[in-house]
């Protein structure tokens, strides 16, 4: 497989909402329970655990910057946690989701609609592995598929 990262909001970003309550819009952020599946943490890129905190609020994707720019509600721990830094592994989120979307992007930040695809997060691999290698590729963003959350970012290494 090509050498690649997911990548996970910055640290600065997780300090930053947890600091002021307040997400990339200025808006403050909502508080919720983890009561059942989902809840996936955009820093760590764990699952959140049945009783923890976690905030959800906008957060302003960095790619792509062009006209498929778009904001994208995330959750984060409430508690601090170590973002995930991990080399060549597909983010734990990813795969516990029962469908995402894979998008990618070019240098241009176009979007490549041959590439685009939607599967269960346990299939990921293959399709991941099939943007990776195609030489028009700089950015991939994966997506929960039914709300369109961004789940991760990933970047070709």
């Amino acid at each position: 497989m090509t050498r690649f990262q997911c990548v996970a909001i910055p640290s600065a970003t997780a300090a930053r909402w947890r600091a002021t309550g307040r997400d990339d819009r200025g808006l403050e952020l909502h508080r919720r329970v983890v009561d059942g599946p989902g809840f996936p943490c955009r820093h760590c890129l764990q699952l959140g655990e049945a009783g923890e905190e976690m905030l959800l609020g906008s957060y302003a994707l960095p790619h792509p910057l062009d006209a498929y720019w778009t904001p994208s509600p995330i959750f984060l721990h409430a508690r601090d946690c170590a973002r995930f830094e991990a080399v060549e592994e597909i983010a734990p989120i990813v795969l516990a989701n029962a469908l995402v979307s894979v998008r990618s992007y070019d240098a241009a930040e176009l979007c490549l609609y041959d590439l685009g695809v939607v599967a269960p997060g346990a299939e990921v691999a293959p399709l991941l592995e099939r943007a990776l290698a195609d030489p028009r590729t700089r950015w991939i963003n994966i997506h929960t598929a039914r709300p369109g959350c961004l789940l991760t970012a990933v970047e070709k290494l």
